[in-house]
């Protein structure tokens, strides 16, 4: 493998051609491109003629760039220099191999994605010399081994994000009807502070305001408060926070709500009784959280994996998993990065067949960031943002981020929560940052104020009876360097626009979209839209807590209005 701290010429001219509007360069001597058109789109097939690691180059003049979308950029610099990132290290459970440098109207000057299933290393940015944008892959192949790469360009960053994950997705899990529902997670709300009684009372209050999936996190197991995750590696219930775990589940499902359980099944720790079998099969330790991981390439490890999953989902009638800390097993990445992903990939088919054997297309599984890209939808149907607590813009940006790449996938918020003593409008703040995914909430229902109580009923509520359009309509979310300041959702005549940072101009065209939800996710006291086509229409404004505070008729002329909507609170345009 090459060694990536030794500087590689990024930009030798190479073996070079063209693939699309791109220069590609083979930098390894013992690569050989073969390129083919393939609709629109060009596909370059990169084979080895001898065993090594193939350096590959794709680039374009910088033109009009005003930045580089990629699965792990968030809060970085939009368009980053050549020498400024360095190679970064991608594969099964950490990012996708997938990029889009795009100019200022969201125009995409050039898409790549590669489909290898051995690990990867990329890199990317701006020749200072040259005035080009760069992309390069690095990946080891045996000799006579090959993978492609999709280069696209021409159309909008979220068309050619959409046209790239369906060509990397290959035999995606079902997603039942249950995935697509707001779920509610114990995790933020109690962490390991948890008994069946609680979850149960939890669930019921959940239940009521429309959630059909109920998470069941860290804290069900046995030596869950050993100190870390030092009690990691049985995967049997506490004896006395649930004595019965059957019988908490089919109360939950009572209720009319399915029950996915958590598990990490490669942690092993010191205070578990598997230790004492299992430990020479996780020679890696992370202090940090005071375990040791599985490693997957061992028979045995995976067997151990499987079966705990599988007998758990069996023996408690469980819906599915929620299956954390998968890039643990990252660990083992440097004494052979294709074994390992290859192993890794097995572990999973095998788990998914035992699983689907028991629960078919209705199985649930949950899997977050960094392990949420196209390669993993073979194995999960719910794909939840990265651990960003009670950060509304990281969860929105990470939640349209993940569904660039899943376009048929149900992707989840993070847990949303919210101080308990905080205002109804932080509160509203945290389930608006989920509407265009399927929120998570994760506070204590059971305990939360009125006003607490009135925002969880209203955004719900508000979530159902759009969700058709916010999940599965047409998204309109300006360019990626923008955060996504504004989000607008269209379904036939329905519309859903959110603006989510002050200042920002709304679109709205009351004739086409006569059903129009305005949301305004701000601190801010107004909105302005962009009426597109004139009309008279029933304006019918909402606070946070979903009480009207207004009600009138007005005629839109084409162009821009400010429109008195209270931060947090919401306006339907309707025709008058």
């Amino acid at each position: 493998m090459t060694d990536f701290a030794v500087e590689v010429p990024l930009w030798a001219p190479g073996n070079a051609g063209t693939a699309g509007n791109a220069a590609v360069a083979a930098l390894s001597d013992g690569a050989v491109l073969d390129v083919r058109k393939d609709g629109d789109a060009a596909i370059v097939r990169v084979m080895a003629s001898t065993s090594e690691t193939t350096l590959v180059r794709l680039d374009v003049p910088l033109g009009s760039a005003v930045g580089y979308w990629h699965p792990g950029g968030e809060g970085e610099q939009p368009l980053p220099a050549d020498w400024q990132r360095g190679w970064r290290p991608v594969g099964l459970v950490r990012s996708a191999p997938v990029g889009v440098l795009y100019d200022g109207a969201g125009r995409v000057l050039l898409g790549v994605a590669a489909h290898t299933t051995t690990p990867a290393h990329v890199r990317f940015g701006v020749s200072e010399t040259l005035a080009r944008y760069g992309i390069w892959l690095a990946v080891e192949l045996a000799a006579g081994a090959s993978y492609e790469v999709r280069v696209e360009s021409g159309d909008t960053v979220g068309a050619t994000l959409g046209a790239l994950a369906r060509w990397l997705t290959r035999d995606p899990l079902p997603v039942p009807a249950a995935a697509r529902t707001p779920a509610y997670s114990t995790w933020y709300s109690y962490h390991r502070d948890v008994t069946a009684e609680r979850v149960t009372a939890e669930a019921r209050e959940a239940s009521a305001l429309g959630c059909g999936v109920l998470l069941l996190d860290d804290g069900w197991q046995r030596n869950a408060l050993a100190g870390g995750y030092s009690g990691c590696g049985d995967w049997v219930p506490d004896a006395e926070r649930f004595g019965d775990l059957g019988a908490h589940v089919a109360a939950v499902h009572d209720l009319g709500m399915r029950h996915v359980a958590w598990i990490a099944p490669l942690m092993l720790g010191p205070n578990s009784s598997a230790y004492r079998t299992l430990a020479g099969n996780a020679p890696r330790e992370v202090s940090r959280l005071s375990c040791r991981i599985l490693d997957p390439r061992r028979d045995t490890a995976r067997e151990y994996v499987v079966d705990s999953c599988v007998s758990l989902v069996d023996r408690y009638g469980l819906d599915g998993l929620k299956v954390d800390f998968l890039d643990l097993a990252s660990v083992y990445a440097d004494d052979g990065g294709d074994e390992l992903d290859a192993a890794l990939a097995l572990l999973c088919t095998e788990l998914v067949g035992g699983l689907r054997a028991l629960r078919g297309d209705e199985l649930l599984i949950e899997l977050r960031q960094p392990y949420a890209g196209p390669a993993m939808r073979r194995f999960g149907n719910l794909l939840r943002a990265g651990d960003c607590p009670a950060d509304a813009a990281a969860n929105r940006v990470r939640t349209r981020d993940i569904a660039a790449l899943a376009p048929d996938a149900a992707v989840h918020s993070d847990m949303l929560m919210w101080d308990p003593a905080a205002s109804p409008e932080s509160a509203a703040h945290q389930l608006q940052s989920a509407l265009y995914a399927v929120p998570q909430v994760s506070v204590r229902l059971t305990a939360q104020s009125a006003a607490h109580r009135d925002v969880t009923a209203t955004w719900l509520a508000f979530w159902r009876r759009y969700a058709e359009v916010l999940l599965d309509g047409e998204r309109h979310t300006g360019t990626p360097d923008d955060r996504y300041a504004t989000v607008t959702a269209t379904a036939g005549d329905r519309a859903v626009t959110t603006v989510y940072a002050p200042g920002r101009t709304a679109p709205v065209d009351p004739v086409s979209r006569p059903d129009t939800a305005l949301v305004n996710a701000t601190d801010a006291a107004d909105v302005v839209v962009d009426v597109a086509t004139a009309a008279t229409v029933r304006l019918d404004v909402s606070d946070a807590r979903g009480r009207a505070v207004g009600g009138h008729t007005a005629h839109l002329s084409p162009g821009p209005h400010r429109l008195a909507v209270p931060p947090a609170g919401s306006c339907l345009i309707t025709p008058a």
